[in-house]
C-alpha cells in the first residue's frame, strides 16, 4: 500500500478551501483518509496553511510521498519553526 499526503478539496463552488490528508494512493481526491494533519485556504491572506509538522515528519518517515504543494509546505513550515 502507497500512502501519499496531499491536498483533499472541501470548499464551497469559488471558496477554495483544503484540508492535507494522509490518504492511500488509489483512493479518490475527496475518498477516505488515514488522518487529517492540516488545512490550507488559498485567498486568505499572510498565513494561509495550517500544518501538524511532527504528524507529516512521521509520516514522511514511514515511507509517505507528499505531493508537490504539501512538499512545498512541509518545507516552508521547517524553515519556520527552528526561528519561532
Amino acid at each position: 500500500m502507497s500512502v501519499r499526503i496531499r491536498l483533499k478539496r472541501v470548499g464551497a463552488k469559488n471558496a477554495p478551501y483544503y484540508r492535507i490528508v494522509v490518504a492511500d494512493a488509489r483512493s479518490p481526491r475527496d475518498g477516505k483518509f488515514i488522518e487529517q494533519i492540516g488545512s490550507y485556504r488559498p485567498l486568505k491572506q499572510g498565513d494561509n496553511c495550517t500544518l501538524n509538522l511532527e504528524r507529516a515528519k512521521y509520516w514522511v518517515s514511514q515511507g509517505a510521498q507528499p505531493s508537490e504543494t504539501v512538499a512545498s509546505f512541509i518545507k516552508k513550515q521547517s524553515k519556520a519553526a527552528p526561528a519561532a
